[in-house]
C-alpha cells in the first residue's frame, strides 16, 4: 500500500447513487435466498453490475506493468473486496463475476468474508484481482479516497446508504436512499473522461436494476 501510494499517480472521481430501487429489489430477492438458507447483501448486486460495466470499459479491468510500461487486458472480471479482518486489511476476490449467477456471487462473497474474518483466506483467493471495492459504509463512513491495489488500476469506496431528501419528476420532495461512491484511478492508464463514462454506466445499472436483465448471462 505504501509503494502504491508513493508510486501511482492517483486521481479521484466521486458521485452519488440513488439505490432506492436496488434496495427494493434486494428485499424482494431475500426471501428466495432464505429458502435455501442463503444470505443476500448488496455486494453481489453491486458486483454483477460492475462486471457488466467493465465489459463495456475493459480498460478499468486491466493490470499495469510499470516495469514494462505495458497494459495487460484481463479475460475475466475478478472483483476484490476489502475486508477488515483480525489480521488487518485483506482483499480476497471473487473470480469471474461476469460468468457467475447472482446466487453464486453471493455464496462467494459470504465464503470469502467469513474466511477473511477468521484469518484463513487461501492464497489463491488473494491473487489475480482485477478491480476492487472497499465498503467503508458498513463502518459508518461516507467518503474515502482508497489506495489502488496494484497492479490493478481502479478501486472504489462505497459510503453508507443514507435516507436523504430529493426532488421527484413533479418537483416534490421525497425520501430516497443515497449512497456515495469515490473512485481512485491510476492516471498512467485512465483519464477522468473514461472514469466518468464507466461510472455512469455502473450507476445506470444500479439505479434501474431491471436494466441489467437484458445484459446478464
Amino acid at each position: 500500500m505504501s509503494e502504491a501510494a508513493a508510486s501511482i499517480p492517483h486521481f479521484a472521481y466521486g458521485d452519488e447513487f440513488d439505490v432506492t430501487e436496488l434496495l427494493a429489489l434486494r428485499e424482494r430477492l431475500k426471501a428466495r435466498f432464505a429458502e435455501r438458507d442463503e444470505r443476500l447483501t448488496l455486494m453481489p448486486l453491486l458486483m454483477k453490475a460492475l462486471a457488466l460495466a467493465v465489459s463495456e470499459f475493459p480498460l478499468l479491468n486491466c493490470r499495469f506493468d510499470a516495469d514494462a510500461e505495458a497494459i495487460h487486458y484481463q479475460d475475466g472480471c475478478h472483483i476484490g473486496m476489502a475486508v477488515d479482518s483480525q489480521s488487518g486489511l485483506l482483499v480476497p476476490n471473487v473470480k469471474h463475476v461476469e460468468t457467475l449467477s447472482l446466487r453464486q456471487v453471493a455464496a462467494e462473497v459470504e465464503r470469502l468474508t467469513r474466511a477473511a474474518r477468521e484469518g484463513r483466506v487461501a492464497p489463491a483467493d488473494l491473487k489475480g484481482g482485477t478491480i476492487s471495492i472497499s465498503n467503508i459504509g458498513v463502518l459508518g463512513g461516507t467518503y474515502a479516497m482508497p489506495i489502488i491495489n496494484a497492479p490493478e488500476v481502479a478501486i472504489v469506496a462505497l459510503g453508507r446508504v443514507q435516507q436523504l431528501p430529493r426532488f421527484d419528476a413533479e418537483g416534490r420532495v421525497v425520501a430516497r436512499s443515497i449512497m456515495t461512491v469515490t473512485w481512485s484511478g491510476d492516471h498512467r492508464v485512465l483519464d477522468g473522461g473514461t472514469m466518468a463514462r464507466f461510472c455512469n454506466r455502473w450507476k445506470g445499472y444500479l439505479e434501474a436494476p431491471e436494466s441489467m436483465l437484458a445484459e446478464l448471462r
